[in-house]
């Protein structure tokens, strides 16, 4: 597991910047990241890449702590990155978020990490 406090942390956005309930892409060191602020206002960060056909998870559709992806209705726990619904069966990375002074910051270390 990452150590939130010796990872190398990325500002992102500003909070405000997020759309509600829907998923924005930010590119970090070439890596496409999907971040999501919840209706309760938590700031998640997951690979933008859906586990089952590479597909760009942020162009879906958010659901409380649930990503879908537009494709064939994966689902995948925003907290997590484990696969909520078919026909994804492999989870997703899910990275640090920390936020500043409403600014977001993410770290490219997995919280998860997928073999």
């Amino acid at each position: 597991m990452s150590d939130p406090t010796t990872d190398q942390f990325v500002r992102v956005c500003r909070v405000d910047e997020l759309p509600d309930d829907e998923a924005a892409v930010a590119e970090i060191d070439g890596h496409r990241v999907a971040i999501v602020r919840t209706d309760d206002g938590v700031v998640h960060a997951v690979d933008d890449t859906c586990s089952h056909q590479n597909v760009s998870l942020a162009e879906g559709e958010v659901d409380g702590c649930t990503i879908e992806c537009w494709l064939h209705g994966s689902r995948f726990d925003l907290r997590t990155g484990e696969p909520t619904g078919l026909p994804a069966t492999q989870p997703i990375a899910v990275y640090p978020v920390r936020v500043e002074d409403d600014e977001v910051f993410v770290s490219l270390t997995p919280q998860n990490p997928i073999s």
